[in-house]
């Protein structure tokens, strides 16, 4: 009788407890998944690496031209309205040396309404530029988050 009990409950671990085999299965599973978890990982930081590397190198300097280019641009702009400004400070002194100064001194006058008219023209361009500058930098800033936030999530 003891022998068939014995036998019994060797038959019936055997059948129903398959802890040995859940376990051996569970190390094999978590081993695979670590080792092929790791070398994913690595792949990711080395593209995020990559893509950082690259942004540095190409986006950087690409900005940093445009606003160079930009601001030249702005500076030209401004040179041009001084040199006008200085056109007309010299025609106000030539016509207050000369013999017709009443009539020279109203034309000098208009002159210089339209000269601050297109002051008021010339700054409200630049002002306009420059927040439109300001505005596509923004833009372009915000896309390039947008990319470096869209990069696969780690």
């Amino acid at each position: 009788m003891d022998k068939i009990a014995q036998d019994v409950g060797d038959i019936q671990s055997r059948l129903l407890d398959h802890r040995p085999i859940i376990n051996a299965e569970i190390r094999y599973f978590v081993r695979e998944f670590e080792e092929k978890r790791g070398h994913r990982e690595s792949r990711l930081l080395e593209n995020l690496n990559k893509m950082v590397t690259e942004t540095n190198e190409q986006m950087l300097p690409t900005s940093l031209e445009a606003i160079s280019q930009q601001l030249s641009d702005i500076t030209k702009r401004l040179e041009a309205a001084n040199h006008m400004a200085e056109r007309v400070q010299q025609r106000e002194l030539e016509a207050q040396q000369s013999t017709q100064l009443q009539v020279n001194m109203e034309h000098l006058k208009e002159d210089w309404a339209e000269f601050l008219k297109e002051q008021q023209r010339l700054k409200e361009e630049v002002e306009e530029e420059h927040a439109k500058a300001v505005g596509q930098l923004s833009t372009q800033y915000n896309e390039m988050k947008k990319e470096l936030t869209k990069s696969p999530s780690i």
